[in-house]
């Protein structure tokens, strides 16, 4: 890898370019092969030019597929408007149809399908690692957990939460015209968690190997200092962790502001210690 010297930088030096992301690894190309992840981003027309088109810039390049949805079609941006109003209160609509549609027009067009907000960050190559030793022909999913309301517990909305491709076959071929699943109104993750409940869809476990968290709702700072707010600790699945107990593999985070996106995505694939490939040596080590 050459070093090229950034001395005559434009004004628009934080657009997106191929050049500043570090060289991805034989792992992490082929896994884009092997492991194709779908995500669709819930958006709205007022955040289309801002937290969506950070989304746009930054980690939305890497996903294998990535749909916007929101109630009005943008067919330059582009968006996908499935006819469902604007609102808290339709978050619910919204996400029931958005898997609907991608069960309809994506089934097999990808192995795993993921809902993200358009305030979550999230790192592709990592969900793909996480998913790697996973069966797509088993009726699971994977996110933060939450304990209450729902039986087995269900996932984080604003973390993020990614089902199999039977979970999406069963959610498109069984919920349709149906009981098993709420169209709209109440909570869109505890909705969706009795609704994959009612299809025989599990919680699984969505830690790393050493037990550290992987999906996150809250954000990168509050996580590694441990400031969560009361009702976290209420509704979390398990010990809060903090710090170290973050996984290095983590996969998404939640309520990252556009500007924080952008600088997030600069630091994890443009800075690099130099002479070092991954972790820093003690240099204060006498014997």
């Amino acid at each position: 890898m050459t070093f090229q010297p950034e001395e005559n930088e434009s004004s628009d030096s934080l657009k997106y370019r191929p050049d500043d992301d570090y060289q991805a690894t034989t792992v992490a190309q082929q896994l884009a092969k092997q492991v194709r992840v779908l995500v669709w981003v819930m958006t709205s027309p007022k955040n289309l030019a801002n937290k969506a088109l950070a989304i746009k810039q930054t980690w939305g390049k890497r996903c294998n597929i990535i749909l916007y949805i929101s109630s009005v079609s943008d067919p330059e941006f582009p968006t996908i408007s499935l006819n469902v109003p604007e609102g808290r209160e339709h978050l619910t609509g919204k996400t029931m149809a958005a898997f609907r549609y991608i069960h309809e027009h994506y089934l097999d067009e990808a192995d795993w399908f993921m809902k993200a907000d358009d305030d979550t960050y999230l790192i592709v190559e990592n969900l793909r690692y996480f998913l790697s030793n996973k069966r797509t022909d088993d009726p699971i999913y994977f996110g933060h957990l939450f304990k209450l309301n729902v039986r087995q517990g269900y996932y984080s909305g604003g973390g993020g939460y990614v089902i199999s491709k039977e979970a999406l076959r069963r959610f498109g071929t069984k919920a349709v015209n149906s009981t098993l699943c709420r169209e709209d109104g109440g909570d869109e993750d505890v909705e969706f968690g009795l609704c994959m409940q009612r299809l025989g869809v599990a919680t699984s476990r969505s830690l790393d190997d050493m037990g550290r968290t992987v999906f996150h709702p809250h954000t990168p700072s509050m996580h590694f200092l441990g400031t969560y707010p009361e009702w976290h600790h209420k509704y979390t699945a398990g010990k809060a962790q903090k710090g170290y107990g973050v996984s290095k593999y983590a996969v998404s985070f939640h309520y990252v502001p556009p500007d924080e996106m952008r600088v997030l995505d600069f630091y994890l694939y443009h800075m690099r210690p130099y002479g070092h490939n991954s972790v820093i040596s003690n240099c204060n080590k006498t014997s």
